[in-house]
């Protein structure tokens, strides 16, 4: 088995308000092992963005880490200074975002932009630079590539942008890229083109991912492993095959179950009642467990922790009396 990349623990990242300081993002852990694609999944205010921003050290006041260890090739790196994160963003971490407007200068051509990260990074003189920037561009599909570079952003589609966006968070062979809602600004037909296109690149290269989305289907195409957030923590993680088989957490079960089914003739689309709570309004125990049908009486007052729930590890008290029920059936040394 692959060692792992890049290693989370107990990462909080804090927000202070004229209401008193609040955790956007609340003892989150986990690990993306070389070569994998890591899919972290949940509703828009789960803290899945900041989760990512903070790893690559993109929070801006008044948002800032408050506690956690980073840890990328066997080194830490939250406690990086400013200068020494920009080289590691650029070389080692590639980043794609949703937007692909916002992450291309409208002043500059695409080529420019390529070739001033290309040097910035990599000890190449401007014509290797501008060569290597057409081959990337050539290898996301973008045609007749050596003229594109002296287009500005534009002047080209949704999709072609994020093409672009692709070749520059890939042009310095990244050993990991953080991908943020990658496909949402785009049309149906092109999120399928973009998502293999981020498929092929890092298979070939080896480079992994950590895919940030609120799309289960595109989770369920490419992810390898996955962790479902809510209100900040990480309710489930596991292996995506067993996950999107056999969610454990209700939440989770809710988000699977939201997927449009095109076999499916008769019924409304399932969806999960209630709304995301304020970061100022956290309900005690399981944050889920308003929204939650199958709720137990501690659920109320007890927050789970992850905890083994079959394949998979859910911080839910019905999966956790679940497992315990099987281990109980199964007897002494055949759990």
């Amino acid at each position: 088995m692959p060692g792992n990349l890049l290693s989370v623990r107990d990462l909080r990242v804090e927000i202070a308000t004229r209401r008193g300081v609040f955790a956007a993002v609340d003892d989150v852990s986990f690990d993306i092992a070389e070569g994998e694609v890591f899919g972290v999944v949940g509703e828009s205010g789960a803290g899945k963005s900041l989760t990512g921003a903070a790893i690559i050290g993109l929070l801006d006041a008044p948002l800032r880490l408050a506690r956690g260890e980073i840890v990328f090739a066997g080194k830490r790196i939250d406690n990086l200074d400013a200068e020494a994160m920009r080289s590691l963003r650029g070389l080692h971490i590639g980043a794609v975002f949703q937007d692909p407007l916002t992450s291309l200068n409208p002043l500059l051509t695409v080529g420019r932009q390529l070739v001033q990260t290309i040097r910035a990074h990599l000890d190449l003189s401007p014509e290797e630079a501008r060569r290597r920037a057409a081959q990337l561009l050539a290898e996301v599909g973008i045609p007749a590539p050596r003229e594109r570079l002296e287009s500005y952003p534009h002047e080209l589609s949704g999709g072609m942008r994020q093409r672009i966006v692709l070749a520059l968070a890939f042009c310095c062979e990244p050993r990991l890229v953080i991908a943020d809602e990658p496909t949402t600004a785009l049309d149906v037909s092109v999120q399928a083109q973009v998502i293999e296109l981020l498929k092929r690149m890092c298979r070939e290269r080896g480079t992994s991912v950590m895919l940030i989305t609120h799309d289960m289907g595109v989770i369920a195409e490419i992810a390898d492993r996955i962790a479902v957030m809510y209100a900040g923590r990480v309710v489930e993680i596991g292996p995506a095959r067993a996950m999107l088989m056999r969610p454990a957490h209700p939440y989770t079960a809710g988000l699977m179950a939201s997927i449009l089914n095109m076999r499916r003739v008769d019924g409304d689309l399932s969806q999960i009642e209630g709304n995301m709570p304020r970061l100022a309004a956290i309900p005690a125990g399981c944050a889920f467990h308003p929204r939650c049908s199958v709720r137990l009486q501690q659920c109320d007052h007890e927050r789970p922790i992850l905890a083994a729930a079959g394949d998979t590890a859910a911080a839910c008290w019905l999966a956790a009396a679940r497992c315990q029920s099987v281990t109980n059936l199964q007897g002494p040394g055949r759990a």
